[in-house]
């Protein structure tokens, strides 16, 4: 099982000081972040992109291939990559790059954002959110699968002879996942595909979650792709900790107050309580992470935010301490221990490489097969 955590960069006022990191303090910030993610053990480090304020991740590939640069086995992924208003002929060539500077250490996260004024900026109307998003991934993946691609869609200008460059590292494209919080279709996209399905997770209660994963899970099945407890899910999930949960609690708690996501809603229990927000010690975090299983089976990666509501870097990276040191080591142990043998680990470069040189021998031997029947007529 991978575990990481995911960023979504906002840009917010420290309520402890009044004080608000400028963009260039928040950008660093997140690299220090992804580097320290890396030092600890983490697997993943994913990055949100958005194109208005407060964000600042409005360009993933730069900053991925800049964090690329400056580690050597920490998986990039994006959370997520808006496959609504970016072209899916320059989500094919980024990305095929940032695989080859990276050795293969890429996947992402396909998403439709949820700043409904970012379509009109990039010439789409958020009426057309789901349909660009089905059109738009259909594309991509030819482009990734077809050396030469001749297309015509509802939502850009029509393709001939077409070829994306660079090709996917050693023919393999990214592995990719689909990310909603509410939008069962994506799930059903997800699914159709065999891809990956990452539930948000983040501000919802178990019920809604079990259901979106169920559904995936189910159709996945219906397509063929392998059994129901095959299919491959992410979560999202949100910790604040100390040693002690009283301090957790004490600590975290103007952040949540003042923060735009949380802020003037449900108060700090209540939302503990009724989604998967954990505020407390290492041990409260290990026992409801292990119980995400309970409602979504068995699955493959588990991403954290850390970073958001205007908390200090030293106070993150000190998160990451904790994650690394006591949390995730758990975690992977127990999450092992359970997961039946027919069940996948997460797709990484190095296994889609060997599935896809498996698949063609199995077709050159056919091949061999049938040539050597007809020889012998």
């Amino acid at each position: 099982m991978q575990f990481g955590i995911f960023t979504v960069g906002d840009v917010t006022v420290d309520p402890t000081n009044g004080r608000e990191p400028t963009e260039a303090e928040r950008i660093k910030a997140m690299v220090a972040i992804a580097l320290k993610a890396e030092e600890v053990g983490l697997d993943v480090f994913a990055t949100g992109e958005h194109h208005n304020p407060p964000f600042v991740p409005s360009s993933p590939t730069t900053m991925l291939g800049y964090i690329a640069a400056r580690t050597e086995r920490l998986l990039l992924s994006t959370a997520t990559t808006l496959i609504t208003t970016n072209d899916p002929v320059k989500i094919a060539e980024d990305y095929a790059m940032l695989q080859h500077l990276a050795d293969g250490r890429v996947d992402l996260m396909m998403g439709r954002g949820n700043t409904g004024p970012v379509y009109p900026w990039f010439g789409q109307d958020i009426r057309n959110g789901i349909p660009l998003a089905i059109e738009n991934y259909d594309l991509l993946r030819r482009l990734w699968r077809e050396d030469v691609v001749d297309w015509k869609g509802r939502f850009r200008t029509p393709l001939q002879s077409f070829t994306s460059t660079p090709r996917p590292l050693d023919g393999v494209p990214p592995f990719v996942w689909h990310g909603s919080i509410r939008s069962p279709e994506i799930a059903e996209l997800a699914a159709y595909y065999g891809d990956g399905f990452f539930a948000n997770h983040i501000f919802w209660p178990a019920e809604h979650t079990q259901r979106m994963v169920g559904l995936y899970r189910q159709r996945f099945a219906h397509y063929g792709h392998g059994s129901a407890d095959q299919a491959i899910v992410g979560l999202g999930g949100q910790v604040f900790m100390r040693r002690n949960s009283q301090d957790a609690v004490r600590e975290f708690r103007p952040y949540f107050d003042n923060a735009p996501v949380y802020g003037h809603g449900p108060s700090l229990e209540e939302f503990t309580s009724q989604t998967p927000l954990t505020v407390g010690s290492p041990q409260q975090v290990i026992d409801k992470t292990l119980g995400f299983r309970d409602y979504v089976g068995d699955y493959q990666r588990q991403l954290f935010l850390v970073d958001h509501a205007g908390l200090p870097l030293k106070t993150v990276l000190e998160q990451l301490d904790l994650l690394g040191e006591e949390v995730v080591p758990v975690l992977r142990k127990e999450f092992e221990s359970l997961r039946p043998a027919h069940v996948p680990a997460a797709p990484t470069h190095a296994s889609l490489r060997a599935a896809a040189e498996q698949a063609n021998a199995a077709e050159q031997s056919g091949a061999d097969a049938v040539t050597g029947a007809e020889d012998r007529r």
